[in-house]
């Protein structure tokens, strides 16, 4: 089972904050350290996947709360200019785009699945059935080609912010900069690991094939082998399902709490 690059177990950052920083960044570092707990693998589970984006809509709001602060305001609009705020507004802008592109992708693997459960439950032309097998097994290559270009680019977002902007600056305003870039870097991590879920193939060569179920199928001697099989699968094919139809709705959360953001950071700009 290839999943996309995740070399090992790995937990989200968890952000050292200085002693008298702003609450609210408190309340960002005792989030970070509750999703620090979840258990990140090679393949993650729809689980572990829609806890993930619970804890980043906690996460958010927080953040939300953060932004919306009097002091973060006028820490921010004092900066507005610098290069590492710049750097955020585009950061926000491009994890965005990802979150988007997530949520199409869960979607249209939803819609897969259902295709071909629907295919199966027919079995009334096998070779409609061989064709919606054969359709779903290249659009599990398309699909795991699509998730590992968009894992590359949100490498090329996933940036420290430089070490310049911590120079000469004060406590708080550490404490806001860490306080934002922990936050996109959990986001980055949790979209890393959906689109790692979605580009593991159903359909495993190695495994009874669906080639087989369908001779098995029309094969009369064998028929209830055949039907013991494909509810079976058809089984499987339902629990993917209904995954998809959880993380699709934690992603839709998700997508709402990241435009909140996007927006407040851009309200910085008018003060």
């Amino acid at each position: 089972m290839a999943a996309l690059p995740c070399s090992k177990t790995r937990p989200f950052r968890s952000i050292s904050l200085p002693v008298r920083s702003h609450p609210t960044t408190q309340r960002v570092e005792k989030v970070l350290n509750k999703l620090n707990a979840l258990e990140i693998s090679i393949a993650p589970t729809a689980e572990t996947i829609c806890n993930s984006l619970l804890g980043l809509e906690e996460l958010q709001k927080c953040m939300d709360d953060l932004l919306n602060s009097t002091q973060t305001l006028q820490i921010l609009s004092h900066h507005q200019h610098a290069k590492w705020f710049e750097e955020l507004l585009e950061k926000s802008v491009k994890i965005l785009d990802v979150c988007g592109t997530s949520r199409e992708f869960v979607s249209q693997y939803k819609e897969n699945v259902r295709a071909l459960e629907s295919s199966l439950r027919r079995r009334k032309g096998d070779s409609n059935a061989d064709a919606e097998i054969a359709r779903f097994t290249t659009f599990s290559k398309k699909m795991k080609k699509d998730a590992k270009r968009l894992v590359l680019s949100l490498k090329q977002v996933d940036g420290e912010t430089p070490a310049t902007a911590f120079l000469e600056a004060d406590q708080e305003t550490i404490a806001v900069i860490r306080a934002l870039r922990e936050a996109n870097a959990v986001c980055i991590l949790i979209f890393q690991m959906i689109l790692s879920f979605l580009s593991v193939p159903l359909l495993k060569p190695k495994q009874p094939k669906w080639s087989l179920v369908s001779k098995l199928i029309k094969n009369g001697r064998t028929e209830r082998e055949g039907l013991g099989n494909s509810a079976i699968l058809e089984t499987k094919l339902k629990t993917v399902e209904v995954q998809l139809d959880s993380i699709e709705m934690e992603l839709e959360g998700t997508f709402r709490s990241l435009i909140r953001s996007r927006s407040l950071l851009l309200n910085v700009l008018s003060c």
